[in-house]
């Protein structure tokens, strides 16, 4: 991010009233369709998702950022939008449902969408899955609009639309609730990104991503007002600030970096660098160890469940990682955290050997979803944060633990403060938790 004040366009958040409906493909489309006309367009995601910004940054040309209102306070995501300065427009992409939260609000609101809406002022644009319904579409988008006053629904975009006919009674209804249409998108699967457990599949595992933009940003500019949509978008109401400081776990980080290991958020990387730190990436696939002269070591999540015969055979990465946890910190998040354990039992039940930093054993072959905010109390420390702080994260995984003889690092409660029987583990200057870190509690 520049320093100095930044000066933050107008924006817009594109939204749904549920997962599935075409958000994230809009999302691509516009940002390829913009910057085809020469606009510069900051993307920005509301929520914990770690996997859309990089999708983000191929078709804007620009770093995505998270923005969340359970996990982060006011002045440190007035300072996050702040990675806008320089640019013509502000896109943020909403997860799940507009208005889908956690029941008890957080630093600066639920997680919703709505509530970044309200905090930054940024006008929502609606995409409506219309297949199976037609003038009902506009009661949905008719609820949307009035159901909170603070949050301003600019008008729609009508997703899956099955024919001429089709996209004029759905119009008609819409005309009739005084609801703006932006536009009408017919079916198309070849613009459709792959998915896989955790939602998609990651961006650099996406091999005709550049055709999926281009044709996204094509299709877009077809069927969609974009002159319409970028005048209303509308002024950040939130005065960008200065960056809120993020403690980096060292002066040299070695950052796991790989398809295995690729889930961590853009604001911290950002964080880290601002505050000094030197990150020095290194591939466990690849059977690298990390930089020796490294002062700690960081292995992210993702998907080592998927890659666990590479990582048994990886005893050059493995060896190195124990050798350097002899003498200096090592911390490992979900994908990371489980890689550090004794060992990964894939779909198939066959087991694989790990690190062995720690004696954790977890299963892909007894699936169960693990999903949601998490506030840890630290009982011991970790790389950047002492014992005792307050650490707010998001934990989305479908592993399951079998075996867990270390120490518990963390007390952990979800965001309704119900208990988590997932408390991380230390052993030495070994730690690990399933939940990844966003943000300090204030």
């Amino acid at each position: 991010m520049k320093k100095g004040r930044a000066v933050v366009p107008d924006g817009l958040i594109i939204s749904a009233p549920a997962s599935g409906t075409g958000k994230t493909t809009l999302m691509l489309g516009l940002l390829g369709a913009f910057r085809t006309s020469g606009l510069q367009v900051q993307p920005f995601k509301s929520g914990p998702d770690y996997i859309d910004p990089a999708f983000h940054r191929a078709a804007s040309g620009r770093f995505s950022v998270n923005l969340d209102t359970w996990a982060m306070a006011e002045d440190r995501i007035g300072g996050l939008i702040g990675a806008a300065n320089g640019a013509d427009l502000v896109l943020a992409e909403g997860s799940m449902g507009l208005f889908d939260g956690v029941a008890v609000a957080g630093e600066a609101g639920t997680g919703a969408s709505a509530d970044l809406s309200a905090l930054t002022g940024w006008p929502v644009v609606l995409v409506l899955d219309v297949s199976g319904q037609a003038q009902s579409a506009a009661a949905v988008a008719l609820g949307f609009a009035r159901m909170r006053p603070d949050v301003t629904v600019a008008g729609v975009v009508l997703n899956r639309v099955a024919s001429p006919r089709h996209e004029a009674l759905v119009r008609a209804g819409m005309a009739a609730a005084g609801i703006r249409v932006f536009g009408a998108l017919p079916r198309r699967a070849t613009i459709e990104v792959p998915e896989r457990h955790l939602g998609l599949v990651q961006a650099e595992e996406t091999p005709e991503l550049d055709r999926i933009i281009a044709d996204a940003a094509e299709f877009v500019a077809a069927h969609l007002d974009l002159d319409g949509l970028r005048a209303a978008a509308r002024a950040t109401r939130l005065s960008p600030g200065a960056a809120v400081a993020v403690a980096a776990p060292g002066q040299r980080i070695a950052l796991a970096q790989d398809q295995a290991f690729s889930f961590v958020y853009p604001h911290l990387l950002d964080g880290w660098r601002a505050a000094g730190a030197e990150i020095l990436p290194f591939s466990p696939l690849a059977d690298e160890a990390p930089e020796p002269s490294a002062d700690c070591c960081w292995l992210p999540g993702g998907y080592p469940e998927l890659h666990g015969a590479r990582l048994a055979a990886a005893g050059h990465f493995r060896q190195g990682l124990r050798r350097f946890a002899d003498t200096r910190p090592v911390h490992g998040e979900c994908g990371g955290y489980m890689a550090m354990g004794a060992a990964i039992i894939d779909r198939d039940g066959v087991g694989h050997e790990m690190a062995g930093l720690l004696g954790l054993v977890t299963s892909f072959e007894k699936r169960r979803m693990h999903l949601g905010y998490r506030l840890a109390t630290l009982s011991a420390p970790v790389p950047g944060h002492g014992t005792g702080a307050r650490l707010r994260g998001h934990e989305f995984h479908y592993s399951t633990i079998l075996e867990q003889p270390d120490m518990a690092l963390a007390s952990v409660v979800d965001a309704n403060g119900d208990p988590v029987p997932e408390t991380g583990s230390r052993r030495g200057q070994a730690t690990g938790t399933f939940f990844h870190l966003i943000a300090e509690a204030t």
